[in-house]
């Protein structure tokens, strides 16, 4: 197996496996890029990334600079001696400049089958679509977004419970192991990087906070997706007596309805069951405002819901 000079881009946990998968592997880690900390929790104190924190750990060389545009940065990180720069949920644009200073280029992995869900939200859009399957790709990085030929794809069914929490932990795993055995066959010269196909494309644009709030109109299959692809965040929500209301976990039921969208027609221990403009979605999980989440049947030995409907103007609407 070729050991590799590598540079390592990457911030959020998504990232560490893969980080942790190389250094395991033998390879020469020889600089981490990383965004520069960010303030974090309530009291707002500077916080370092996930992959900071790892790097750290290891003793390596940890680079922050707020953007690789400067025009000292690409000899900054040839400087690295890098064979390749291997770039994991970064969140900063690669310039050309950057691009082409590792004679292997960048290997980036990402969080679907490509060219389906090109973009920065890849997983939460799979999972807001209902797709059966997703996966990793390792790509050869370009200047475009998420276009540059595919090395390998590594594909995994998403299960009916998973969520925005959950899948990633899946996917960052199984991007990890795949990275490492790409990685050798690249380059070792038995991996050509391969075009993507031009048929099939679809963006998965960032998440936006009111995409959460729920329309109980909609089928209680579309609102159970929606639940789960924004957990953890920005956390699916409805209104109740004029108040926010965040749905954490909720599971479609199987039962004739007849009441308006966003009517609570059962309420007990099992769930809080309200009917959808398609069926019925049992909530498990909820928080109120200022509180934390808690079960149904926490929520109900304090509060009484059972007829009252949800979600205010939005499920009123015409």
């Amino acid at each position: 197996m070729p050991i590799l000079n590598i540079v390592f881009g990457g911030t959020p946990d998504f990232a560490v496996p893969a980080l942790e998968a190389l250094l395991a592997a033998g390879h020469r880690i020889t600089a981490v890029y990383t965004q520069p900390d960010r303030p974090a929790g309530r009291g707002q104190r500077m916080a370092p990334s996930p992959i900071k924190e790892a790097a750290l750990r290891h003793g390596l060389t940890i680079e922050q600079p707020a953007t690789l545009k400067d025009a000292d940065a690409a000899q900054r990180l040839a400087s690295f001696q890098p064979d390749v720069m291997v770039v994991v949920a970064y969140g900063l644009i690669l310039p050309a400049a950057i691009l082409a200073v590792p004679p292997l280029g960048c290997v980036n992995i990402h969080g679907s089958l490509l060219p389906r869900w090109r973009g920065a939200a890849p997983i939460h859009r799979a999972l807001l679509a209902r797709d059966a399957v997703t996966g990793v790709s390792i790509m050869c990085m370009d200047v475009g977004l998420d276009t540059g030929p595919v090395l390998s794809m590594h594909p995994t069914p998403i299960g009916d419970r998973e969520t925005a929490a959950t899948l990633p932990d899946r996917l960052a795993s199984m991007g990890a192991q795949a990275l490492v055995a790409t990685l050798e066959k690249y380059a070792s010269g038995q991996l050509a990087p391969q075009r993507q196909a031009t048929e099939g494309v679809s963006y998965a644009h960032k998440i936006r906070k009111e995409e959460a709030i729920l329309d109980w109109r909609r089928p209680a299959a579309e609102l159970d997706a929606q639940i789960r692809a924004f957990n953890p965040w920005p956390v699916a929500e409805t209104r109740w007596r004029a108040q926010q209301l965040r749905i954490w976990e909720a599971v479609p039921v199987a039962v004739e309805v007849h009441a308006v969208p966003g009517t609570v027609i059962r309420a007990d221990a099992n769930g809080i069951v309200v009917a959808t403009g398609a069926g019925a979605l049992s909530v498990l999980r909820l928080q109120m405002p200022g509180r934390k989440q808690m079960s149904a049947s926490e929520f109900l030995n304090a509060q009484r819901i059972a007829d009252e409907v949800l979600g205010g103007d939005v499920s009123a609407a015409s």
